[in-house]
């Protein structure tokens, strides 16, 4: 089934990383840093789907490639602590292609990031070999100051706004769900919180059971059921770095404890919807028996 997540975080030097390193691991390609030196190599690393640059129109050419791009942003930043680069991480709907998510996460990126003056440069990767093979992703990461057709100017401090960052999750799950329901997937993702999803499907079984609508009640209790799980917790880019290594961490085994929850609470939320359509179905085929004996002839709705 589709799975919603998004996170956004910063790369920074205070924490020891680079804009130049980040790109060649996630695009597995080969990007030398001209500020240190260092040569950054990831063109033997697998599963990168896809790969690209967009920049706003008026962005100079050199802005689409990923060596000049972030070597600009790198020798730019003065800072020993400058924040060089926000990344954002996305769940792609498993569902889908790998075209269809390569389109997905351009319309999105289109109208969020580059929209707004970013350069984003984009990398859809494969499931590892080890884990959930549903694990498509992709990683998004944006320059931090608006860039003009000269090149890079102030840092907009706008971006960094708890609100827009709410704006996008929000969007991210828009642009899902209007793909999903365009290439006829019935999946849906929410951006809310798993408690406040509960709480709606539960309101909605109360309406239902009050309007005597059972199909819909024991659809959202169901629902409820399957939400009834703690959220995954944040591993952070080092630990999700660890884990496609297999190397075990605390964050790590919590993440893994967490999900096989979930995984066992969506098996009781099936057998629940299970036994509760063959509940649904007896009580209705003998409601269509009682009417038929009183001379009715239109059945009742049976589907789930």
């Amino acid at each position: 089934m589709a799975i919603y997540h998004f996170d956004a975080s910063v790369i920074s030097r205070s924490k020891g990383r680079s804009a130049t390193a980040a790109s060649a691991y996630r695009a597995a390609e080969r990007v030398v840093d001209r500020r240190t030196g260092e040569m950054h190599d990831y063109t033997r690393k697998h599963g990168v789907e896809h790969t690209e640059i967009l920049a706003p129109a008026h962005a100079p050419d050199w802005a689409r490639d990923r060596s000049a791009l972030w070597n600009a942003v790198e020798q730019i930043e003065r800072r020993k602590d400058a924040q060089v680069s926000r990344e954002v991480r996305v769940a792609l709907p498993s569902e889908l292609s790998v075209e269809q998510n390569r389109d997905l996460v351009r319309g999105f990126v289109q109208e969020q990031f580059v929209a707004r003056g970013m350069v984003a440069d984009i990398a859809l990767h494969a499931p590892g070999r080890e884990g959930d093979q549903r694990n498509h992703h992709a990683h998004i990461m944006l320059t931090t100051r608006e860039i003009g057709p000269e090149g890079f100017g102030a840092k907009n401090r706008d971006w960094n706004a708890k609100e827009l960052l709410v704006d996008w999750r929000s969007s991210w799950a828009e642009h899902v769900n209007r793909t999903l329901e365009r290439c006829s997937v019935y999946e849906r993702v929410d951006h809310r919180t798993l408690e406040a999803q509960r709480a709606e499907a539960l309101e909605r079984a109360s309406v239902a059971e009050h309007n005597g609508d059972e199909r819909v009640r024991v659809a959202e209790m169901t629902r409820a059921v399957e939400l009834d799980r703690p959220p995954l917790p944040d591993v952070g880019a080092r630990g999700w770095s660890m884990m496609r290594r297999g190397i075990a961490t605390p964050a790590s085994d919590r993440w893994q404890e967490v999900r096989e929850i979930g995984l066992q609470v969506r098996e009781v939320a099936r057998e629940f919807r299970t036994q509760a359509r063959d509940w649904l179905e007896r009580t209705l085929d003998r409601v269509q028996e009682r009417g038929a004996a009183l001379g009715l002839t239109r059945a009742p709705e049976t589907a789930l």
